[in-house]
């Protein structure tokens, strides 16, 4: 998909989209325009299932994470680089991040 066809957040889809996310942990960037989140799970296989879900998810959308795991923790950074900031993408892969790390 080319940069035209993926837009940045509005102002108004920032103050909707961002919300939602920003409550159930979501954190927006303080140096760039992206979404942060930590996840801590039970075990390494625990955490490894969560991020192969996630992996499986963002390959069929095209749109894949920057993360990075140590033993139970995963830590996923959000950001759409093809628009240089977040976009609903963004949005959309959190809020099925959040469903993939529930039990």
């Amino acid at each position: 998909m080319s940069a035209a066809k993926i837009p940045r957040l509005s102002d108004e889809q920032r103050s909707l989209d961002l919300k939602s996310v920003e409550e159930t942990g979501w954190e927006v960037m303080s140096d760039r325009d992206a979404i942060y989140k930590e996840f801590t799970f039970k075990d390494f296989n625990e955490a490894f299932g969560f991020m192969t879900r996630v992996a499986l998810r963002a390959d069929k959308v095209d749109h894949h994470p920057e993360w990075f795991n140590v033993y139970n923790k995963v830590n996923i950074t959000l950001s759409t680089h093809d628009c240089g900031g977040l976009s609903k993408r963004d949005i959309d892969l959190a809020q099925f991040i959040d469903g993939a790390a529930k039990p």
